[in-house]
């Protein structure tokens, strides 16, 4: 199996599915978690010296932190709904308390951070929503914490590709340091399959084809994206959800298209 990809867990004694550290990743600063919790049960945590954006995939939750607290938050009961999701922003150095009020899909997004900005809730009409590409390259763009909300190093979003089409197509990359034409970015792609059996698949490949990994993920894989460029696409009856976080030495997604695909946004 390829490094790049973590296949989903049974829940373990905390109901963590998913864990990817910068040490596991062997990168500098995209961390990513996500949870399956039970109604009823809690996860508490310490931020530490990240940031941390905590994402209610699907369910409903009440989440203390910082000396906020927020009550039974949550519209939707899976990524697939249709709607924004909410969203708790949370500086490094704080104690967090997530209650699952039914049963709960949590993803906990985090980067290196200073504690420039306060605990914040982030609501559906908070995030941006937006339709990108046309025919099989169509797909639906929900910014959780991007330019609509401020951080120092976080990028959120979530993306729904419906069956049979492309998306991050063209293939695009980020991963050099060159501000204005491209900015370097970590990423995770936390994928969500509709129907859950499904798959989709996901390649991965610098221009000296040195990284080239094409992978078939699954419902709640992981694709870690350290360079290159990351196309992915949902075959035909299986509609795709990915949750990306990006990070970087600068906070801005500046991204560089694979020329020899190029032409076909002329």
């Amino acid at each position: 199996m390829s490094h790049l990809l973590a296949r989903r867990q049974a829940p373990d004694e905390i109901g963590r599915t998913q864990h990817i550290t910068p040490a596991s990743a062997q990168w500098q600063y995209v961390g990513f978690d996500c949870y399956t919790l039970a109604t009823g049960k809690t996860l508490e945590g310490n931020s530490g010296e990240r940031e941390l954006c905590l994402v209610l995939v699907g369910g409903r939750a009440s989440v203390q932190a910082a000396g906020q607290s927020w009550e039974d938050i949550g519209e939707r009961e899976g990524p697939f709904d249709g709607v924004a999701p909410y969203a708790v922003y949370i500086p490094p150095g704080s104690d967090y308390r997530v209650i699952a009020i039914s049963e709960l899909e949590l993803a906990v997004c985090s980067a290196p951070a200073t504690g420039r900005y306060p605990a914040r809730l982030i609501r559906p009409q908070d995030c941006e929503r937006s339709e990108r590409g046309s025919g099989s390259n169509r797909r639906l763009i929900c910014n959780i914490l991007f330019g609509n909300i401020e951080a120092e190093s976080l990028l959120v979003v979530e993306v729904i590709t419906p069956n049979g089409n492309w998306s991050s197509y063209p293939p695009h990359k980020h991963d050099t340091d060159d501000t204005p034409r491209e900015t370097h970015l970590e990423e995770t792609y936390y994928h969500r399959l509709s129907p859950p059996q499904g798959f989709a698949f996901q390649r991965v490949y610098t221009d000296d084809r040195s990284l080239d990994e094409t992978m078939a993920v699954e419902d709640g894989d992981v694709v870690m994206v350290p360079r290159g460029y990351h196309p992915v696409g949902a075959p035909h009856g299986y509609d795709l959800y990915y949750l990306n976080v990006m990070a970087g030495p600068k906070r801005e997604w500046i991204f560089h298209n694979d020329p020899a695909h190029e032409w076909m946004l002329e």
